[in-house]
């Protein structure tokens, strides 16, 4: 989440936002960590299996939810673009 902040100035804060709930989709690690843990005996595999569940809403509920902001943030938000010179007028 500490990248989205850093560039919330440059996209806005929904942008960023949704880059953050991105960011933090992360369902392998639970997986993995959970192994380690019943592996290790620290974890139960009803505690692993609570973990992976919450894990798999993250990975389904973050990604859209991410989207739902981007889609708003495109009508709400200016597009970032480059500044159009001055125009100026030559004297006749």
């Amino acid at each position: 989440a500490l990248p989205a902040i850093v560039y919330r100035p440059l996209v806005g804060t929904r942008s960023a936002v949704a880059a953050g709930l991105l960011q933090a989709t992360s369902l392998p690690f639970i997986v993995a960590a959970t192994q380690i843990g019943i592996a290790l005996n620290v974890v139960t595999p009803a505690t692993a299996a609570a973990f992976v569940a919450a894990g798999l809403l993250s990975a389904l509920i973050f990604p859209t939810t991410a989207l739902s902001l981007l889609r708003r943030c495109e009508v709400t938000e200016p597009t970032l673009a480059p500044a159009a010179p001055p125009e100026t007028t030559t004297p006749e």
